[in-house]
């Protein structure tokens, strides 16, 4: 069988969304372009680690896994948030895990330890090593910024800033989520996900489907409200509450009324839902061809969620998410086939909710990724 190409890959995809089929079945079942998509994707974009709370005071630090390489995120001594690869210098074990504080990064193989800002402090029975200077050594360092209320980390050292490439995102987020910042984490859902995660994110880009399989959550918003607007590496999605009783959760004491998602390039996406004070954000994890991994992280106004907020979250947990789960998992399942290439791209000029014209801008993303996959 030939070998398919970058070029393979973007037939049938046209800049018009009205006269573009979809990305090619290729692209979410062959091991080709899942290890494109982590070579060229996730190890060259800006990816999620948490929120800043996590990290805001001297000391404190998480250690997470990014396009499969272990990162750590620490606030140093002057403040300073710095971010490096997870990896002791001496044996490459791994430094830290999980989250908390530390006066300094010690390795638990050797013991070599590092200070905050990377540089490398101590080293066990060194001192007859020749052309050995301890303060030639430091961590690797990588891209880290807070944007939005969050942190988020990039492996590419040539990356233009989160802030300049994503142009009026932030002002949106301060605009509809203006505290995100004061707001604290409550609760984490995981969801292991038979799927490819650019299936994932595709459900996640379009509400054309909303009527037919969420019927609880067309109660929720109001659809004739509902907006997508395409950006740079972001795309929006604006509705207003429904204004009468639904079938999702009781919003009836709300002081958030709107419905306001955005998702940001490539695997990020946010939401602020009816309700009180609160963010969500959804995590797409690529793991195999056919496997994603899902952290849904809620932050409210309280560490503990109140009657309404566990209502609302176990809407998405048992049933919203069931819903999206058995979609992903049966469009996966279906493209393994030989049935299925590439379908049309339903889209509404007007930028209704019931358009795929952010799926559509998702495609040219990958496939502007693609290009620079060897042939």
């Amino acid at each position: 069988m030939t070998r398919p190409t970058p070029v393979d890959i973007a037939q049938g995809w046209d800049s018009n969304a009205s006269a573009s089929l979809s990305l090619h079945a290729d692209a979410y079942t062959r091991q080709r372009w899942f290890d494109a998509d982590q070579d060229t994707i996730i190890r060259r974009s800006w990816q999620w680690i948490c929120h800043r709370e996590t990290v805001r005071e001297p000391g404190s630090y998480v250690a997470e896994t990014v396009g499969e390489m272990p990162i750590v995120v620490v606030r140093d001594r002057t403040g300073v948030l710095r971010a490096f690869y997870n990896v002791c210098k001496h044996r490459a074990h791994e430094l830290l895990s999980g989250t908390g504080t530390a006066n300094a990064i010690v390795c638990p193989y050797h013991a070599w330890t590092y200070a905050l800002d990377g540089s490398l402090h101590a080293a066990r029975e060194t001192d007859d090593l020749v052309d050995f200077t301890i303060g030639d050594i430091c961590l690797d360092e990588i891209g880290v910024e807070e944007f939005g209320g969050f942190v988020y980390v990039n492996l590419d050292p040539n990356a233009v800033s989160l802030a300049q490439q994503s142009g009026d995102l932030g002002a949106e987020i301060a605009r509809w989520a203006p505290d995100v910042s004061e707001l604290t984490f409550a609760h984490r859902l995981t969801y292991e996900i038979r799927s490819n995660w650019k299936n994932v994110i595709d459900n996640f880009l379009e509400c054309y489907h909303c009527h037919v399989a969420h019927k609880d959550f067309v109660s929720l918003v109001d659809m004739d409200t509902y907006e997508v607007t395409t950006h740079e590496i972001y795309s929006s999605h604006m509705a207003e509450a429904g204004r009468s009783a639904n079938t999702a959760y009781d919003v009836s004491g709300a002081t958030v009324t709107d419905h306001a998602v955005w998702w940001l390039w490539p695997n990020t996406c946010m939401m602020r839902y009816p309700g009180r004070g609160n963010f969500i954000v959804l995590n797409v994890i690529p793991v195999a061809t056919d496997l994603t991994y899902e952290t849904y992280d809620f932050f409210l106004e309280t560490a503990e969620p109140n009657e309404t907020e566990l209502e609302s979250i176990r809407y998405l947990d048992e049933v919203l998410q069931v819903e999206d789960i058995n979609l992903v998992e049966s469009v996966q399942r279906g493209m393994s086939t030989p049935a299925f290439q590439q379908g049309r791209i339903v889209n509404d000029p007007t930028g209704s909710g019931l358009s795929e014209h952010a799926l559509h801008h998702f495609h040219g993303l990958i496939l502007d990724a693609y290009r620079g996959v060897s042939q």
